[in-house]
Formats: C-alpha cells, sequence, structure tokens
C-alpha cells in the first residue's frame, strides 16, 4: 500500500513552550486518519505543520514518497486540500462567489469544476444564495469544496463536526465515505467526537500533551474493545481466586474494589453467578457489556474526558 504522509519525530515549540513533541505517524492512501486528543493535545498544531502554515521546530514531514522542504514545498501541497477549524469567506458573496475568488487566486478559471465540487457537497442548489445566510453545516460543506477544486489526493481537516447538529455530522460522515469510495481521496482529520470518528475512521491517532501516545487500526480497536461481563461482587479477591481455581477463568480485570471484568465464557454467566454465590460471594449486578472508543480513550489519556 502506498504511503501518502509520513511524520518522524514532530516538534513544535512556542517561546520555549512544547505543543507538539515526537510525533511519528504514518497514512496510507485510501485511509481515513482520525487524530483524537484532549483540548490543547497538539491536534491543531500538527495539522497546519502538515499543510504547511507552521514550520516544525524539528522532525521530518514526508508527502507522498518526498521529505517536505522549502524547494518541494508548493509542489507537494499542491496534491493537498486543506480546511482549519472555523473556515472563513466573504459572506456577502454566494457561495460560487466565493469559490471564484479562490480558483482565482489558485490560478483556476475553470467554471465545470465548480458545479462539480457543490454538487459533491449537497449545495448545488444554494450556489446563488449569500455565505453569511448559510448555517455552520453549510459552511462545512463549502470549506470542503473548496478544499476539492484543484483535485487534492490528500484531504486535511480541522474539527469538520464542531458546532454541527446530529444531521449535519451525519451528511459530513457520509460526504467524506463517498469522497473516499468515489475520488480515491486520503483523508486526515481531526475531531473531539469520539463516537464518530469510531464510525469513520480506518485508522486512529491519539494525541496526549503533543505526544502520539497510539496509532492504531479500527479493525484492531474493533479486536480489542470486546464484549465482556461486568459484575459488582462482595469480595473481589475472593471471587478472582474462585474464577480461576473453580472455572478456569484468567481472561478477567479487577477493575476496582468490588468490580470484577471477565472476557471469556460469556455465554456461561448463569454458571458463574452460581458458581461465585455457592461459594461465599454476593454477586450484586452482573450485566453483558462492551468496551467503547470512549473507554479506550479514557485509559490512554489517564481519565480527561475532554476531547
Amino acid at each position: 500500500m502506498e504511503t501518502i504522509l509520513r511524520t518522524h519525530r514532530l516538534v513544535k515549540t512556542y517561546r520555549g513552550r512544547i505543543a507538539v513533541r515526537d510525533v511519528s505517524m504514518t497514512i496510507e492512501r485510501g485511509e481515513i486518519y482520525g487524530l483524537l486528543g484532549p483540548n490543547g493535545a497538539g491536534k491543531s498544531t500538527t495539522l497546519r505543520m502538515i499543510v504547511g502554515l507552521v514550520w516544525p521546530t524539528a522532525g521530518e514531514i514526508e508527502l507522498f514518497g518526498e521529505t517536505l522542504h522549502s524547494g518541494n514545498r508548493h509542489r507537494l501541497l499542491e496534491r493537498v486540500g486543506a480546511t482549519m477549524e472555523r473556515p472563513g469567506f466573504y459572506g456577502n458573496l454566494t457561495a460560487l462567489e466565493n469559490l471564484r475568488l479562490h480558483a482565482r487566486l489558485m490560478g483556476m478559471e475553470d467554471e465545470r469544476r465548480f458545479a462539480d465540487v457543490l454538487e459533491r457537497v449537497g449545495l448545488q442548489e444554494e450556489k446563488n444564495r449569500l455565505v453569511r445566510q448559510f448555517s455552520l453545516g453549510m459552511r462545512q460543506r463549502l470549506a470542503i469544496a473548496r478544499a476539492l477544486l484543484h483535485h487534492p489526493e490528500l484531504l486535511v481537516l480541522d474539527e469538520p463536526t464542531n458546532g454541527l447538529d446530529p444531521a449535519g455530522i451525519k451528511a459530513l460522515r457520509q460526504l467524506l465515505l463517498d469522497l473516499v469510495q468515489t475520488m480515491q481521496i486520503t483523508v486526515l482529520l481531526s475531531s473531539h467526537m469520539l463516537s464518530e470518528v469510531q464510525q469513520l475512521a480506518t485508522k486512529i491517532g491519539i494525541l496526549v500533551q503533543g505526544r502520539l501516545v497510539e496509532e492504531i487500526s479500527a479493525a484492531e480497536l474493533e479486536r480489542r474493545n470486546r464484549h465482556y461481563l461486568e459484575l459488582k461482587v462482595s469480595d473481589e479477591k475472593k471471587a478472582a481466586v474462585l474464577l480461576e481455581q473453580k472455572l478456569g477463568i484468567s481472561d478477567y480485570r479487577v477493575m476496582e474494589p468490588g468490580m470484577l471484568r471477565i472476557y471469556e465464557r460469556l455465554s456461561e454467566s448463569g454458571v458463574i453467578n452460581r458458581t461465585l454465590v455457592t461459594n461465599g460471594v454476593d454477586v450484586r449486578e452482573l450485566v453483558l457489556m462492551r468496551d467503547s472508543l470512549e473507554d479506550y480513550f479514557l485509559q490512554l489519556t489517564g481519565g480527561t474526558g475532554d476531547a
């Protein structure tokens, strides 16, 4: 598989403060890569370095097989489309006029391209409407249309779902999936919507205090986030001994005093319950559950839920 983007030990400091440290990530062609992390973790700074808005303090960025430097910067970034958080437009111009203005700045004059990108993002019927009348979701779609004008191979989106309602998020998710499937575009996005990234991304990177603490495929995450039996018991230590000695269960975790999670023999909850109770351990609750991306995220970030 072709590598579209690779970063090697990226570092960015501002006046002595480290915003990003040693970030190494890899994105293959056709992937949707979701970059997650608490506020201030360095997501936006990482994306800004990748699209050339700021230069790394240290480390390397490799785009399309070439190390990015001042000599090839413009040539390589011509193959990248991007929209940062809260994209700006001229509110007193229409959607079409905004696209035309942007295209002129880029040296493009293909009128057919405007119709194509507006249709792809579902704004063809709104092309002559003033942008100041657009909802936030419409502005986000227009920003993606603008980023698609020059036929990019890599699309970089900073918080594209920020502020959208559930219907807008669903529409944006479908749009990105369509772009990957029909145009073979590779997508890198940051988001605080953990459940949304879980539905969309094929690979996930998690940033904590400027470090990439995990890079995992969606398939591997699915395997790790397994179903389990959660038990609340009177004595978790005695319950653990019984699970091992009486039932031969070794794939379990003691989560906290009085609580265990069992990851095997899930269809035998009655046997497990009966064995514990008959051997002097009260079972106060037994529920079949499943780990989520939120659980996994909280484990990696040390319990901070604000992504």
